[in-house]
């Protein structure tokens, strides 16, 4: 089976943000597959997808301060700079972080670790509300 759908995610404020059952809870097909693979796409440069640490949320706090100190506003060398300030950090932010996640498919649910989940890794101030392309893929 193929399934792909396309969901509109709530805006967030800056940061790092667990998005895991939002994406469950848009794919119901998900509960037919005994077997598969999950592909989550976003469709923006300013934002990224990763699997991480799902319980703590010192880990979403402390993933955010170390990238801001990695990649920070105002470089002076930065040249695309008309979309503010948080927007070229927010762009190399993409870069390294990446812009999708793929997840193995047990038994109608994702197979992954006990503390992992979906990120989306919000780079701008305001960056508006996010659309994920989620494909499904087993049997």
């Amino acid at each position: 089976m193929w399934h792909q759908t396309q969901v509109r995610l709530k805006p967030r404020k800056r940061g790092f943000h667990l998005i895991t059952d939002e994406i469950l809870q848009a794919v119901p097909e998900i509960h037919q597959l005994k077997v598969g693979l999950c592909h989550v796409f976003i469709q923006h440069t300013s934002a990224s997808l990763s699997l991480n640490e799902n319980a703590d949320p010192t880990v979403r706090m402390d993933m955010e301060e170390h990238f801001n100190r990695y990649v920070p506003e105002r470089a002076p060398y930065y040249q695309h700079d008309y979309e503010g300030d948080d927007d070229m950090p927010a762009h190399i932010k993409n870069v390294l972080i990446g812009s999708s996640v793929s997840l193995p498919i047990h038994r109608g649910g994702f197979r992954v670790g006990t503390w992992q989940g979906i990120y989306l890794c919000e780079h701008r101030d305001h960056g508006g509300s996010r659309s994920v392309i989620i494909t499904l893929n087993g049997e």
